[in-house]
């Protein structure tokens, strides 16, 4: 259970914090699964290219800014 400052219950901010944070991993899911889906058609338009990725494919977020590798 979440705690004010004081350090006493404060179950409706508790709950508002569980939310956030609950809509944040979704989005992060969300995230994942779409680069779960990408890596693969961005390797399979290099062998179509005649090349092959040979190391790493990082990808930037441009809404957060956070990088994937």
């Amino acid at each position: 259970m979440y705690k004010n400052q004081e350090g006493y219950p404060d179950p409706t901010a508790g709950a508002a914090y569980s939310a956030i944070r609950r809509e944040e991993r979704q989005q992060e899911a969300d995230r994942l699964a779409a680069i779960s889906a990408l890596i693969p058609v961005m390797k399979g338009a290099a062998e179509l290219a005649g090349f092959e990725v040979v190391g790493r494919i990082t990808l930037k977020d441009k809404t957060t800014g956070k990088e994937y590798k």
